[in-house]
């Protein structure tokens, strides 16, 4: 699944290149998440699944002093590689999956960052990822992350400007089933997307849980582009400690 999903990226990597919000998700979700990362002051931050770097960038912007990004595309980090020589603001990014984070030494960062990432992985993979991510946060380190609202496919036709196609599954019976869908940007291009169906059960210990989705402030920017989505559940953030 890695695999194709790193092809997947690869072809669709100039689509995913913007400096300003482009996509329904730079507006619905991460400016919330980007808001769950404070403080960032001095922060060490590792942005797992960083794509072309969007959040990265952002990131250092607010101030963390080291940023790291990895992502399995070597398309999607080449835009970001082009992006830091551009502009340079200090970010490394690296070739590499949230499920090996061998690489870095145990309590390296005090933040890990990942948006639409833990989607794509199977339940058993997620809980390995999960185990990764705990290793290398500090004592104290934080992880903010945001995936589509597990309802979302349930409730949206196969339509602009965002969906998952359920095919034939339900909502408990396609628990940790792939779906395939497609969101698009402002100007009308649509771009790939995907999710591994995961319900809300399974917390030991409850997170921060936001549910997000369009406000007046999307609607009043673009009406025409955000009101298919209005009172619909996009995505979901969780923050949690170390």
């Amino acid at each position: 699944m890695m695999r194709s999903i790193a092809d997947l990226y690869n072809r669709a990597a100039p689509d995913w290149e913007r400096q300003t919000p482009l996509l329904v998700s730079d507006f619905t979700a991460r400016p919330f998440v980007l808001a769950l990362c404070e403080p960032l002051a001095e922060a060490a931050v590792l942005d797992v699944g960083c794509g072309e770097g969007y959040m990265t960038r952002q990131l250092r912007q607010c101030g963390a002093t080291t940023v790291v990004g990895i992502d399995i595309s070597a398309g999607m980090l080449a835009a970001a590689q082009t992006a830091e020589q551009a502009h340079p603001l200090g970010i490394t990014y690296t070739l590499a999956t949230v499920v090996d984070l061998s690489r870095f030494p145990d309590a390296a960062f005090d933040l890990v960052l990942a948006v639409a990432v833990l989607n794509y992985l199977t339940l058993a993979d997620t809980g390995t990822a999960l185990r990764e991510i705990r290793r290398v946060l500090r004592p104290g380190g934080r992880l903010v992350f945001a995936v589509p609202h597990p309802a979302l496919p349930f409730l949206r036709p196969p339509a602009p400007p965002l969906f998952f196609d359920r095919a034939a599954y339900g909502y408990f019976s396609g628990r940790d089933c792939e779906l395939h869908g497609q969101m698009w940007r402002r100007d009308g291009r649509a771009v790939p997307v995907r999710c591994v169906h995961k319900t809300l059960a399974g917390f030991t210990t409850m997170p921060d849980v936001y549910e997000l989705g369009v406000t007046d402030e999307h609607l009043r920017l673009d009406p025409t582009f955000f009101g298919p989505l209005v009172d619909q559940p996009l995505q979901v953030a969780f923050r949690l400690g170390r």
